[in-house]
């Protein structure tokens, strides 16, 4: 069990299950910290330090982690709903059946993560870094991915329903069974791997 001073009024206790809802946590160093199926609901963990921590089925719904240092953090089925994740560094981490859908990820670093079956219905990931990711069988349905680079990433089964793909690059990117419409409500399942320079 670790303790976080933030204030002269306030400790938080930093462990497994703990309750840190709406918690204030900006800037904090969490680095390595076990945080397994905690309620971080609306707690703010902005520019914060948790990589290589264990989040794994925790509650981190509507939090704030603006520009967090999230690299290696293991997500693994977590609530992220309406959470911010803008400008964060998720490079590597592990994302598989975690609840992104309608968090805010613009231009965050996504690279190498495996966001395998998560959730990411209408997320917003415009020019987010997600080069050499696996997005197997996620869900993108209506998901803002404007200018987002996906080069050598895999998007095999991922369902892209009216997902915005405007200037997205897919270069070299698994798309097998890839789920898109055309825009007048015809969906389409795509078959193979996009070659060379290939963006919407």
């Amino acid at each position: 069990m670790t303790k976080i001073t933030k204030t002269i009024t306030r400790t938080y206790e930093i462990g497994p299950r703990e309750n840190l809802r709406e918690a204030d946590l900006i800037g904090a160093n969490l680095r390595g910290v076990n945080l397994e199926g905690a309620n971080l609901y609306g707690a703010n963990l902005r520019q914060a330090n948790l990589e290589r921590a264990n989040l794994s089925s925790a509650n981190i719904y509507r939090a704030n982690l603006r520009g967090a240092n999230l690299r290696g953090v293991n997500l693994e089925g977590a609530n992220l709903y309406e959470a911010n994740l803008s400008y964060a560094n998720l490079s590597y981490a592990n994302l598989e059946r975690a609840n992104l859908s309608s968090a805010n990820i613009y231009r965050a670093n996504l690279r190498g993560a495996n966001i395998y079956r998560a959730h990411l219905r209408g997320a917003d990931l415009t020019q987010a870094d997600i080069r050499k990711v696996d997005l197997g069988e996620a869900n993108f349905r209506k998901a803002d991915l404007k200018g987002a680079v996906f080069t050598r990433a895999n998007l095999e089964g991922a369902d892209l329903t009216y997902a915005n793909l405007e200037e997205a690059d897919l270069s070299y990117a698994n798309l097998e069974g890839m789920i898109i419409n055309d825009g007048e409500g015809n969906e389409y399942v795509l078959m193979g791997n996009s070659k060379g320079d290939i963006k919407k």
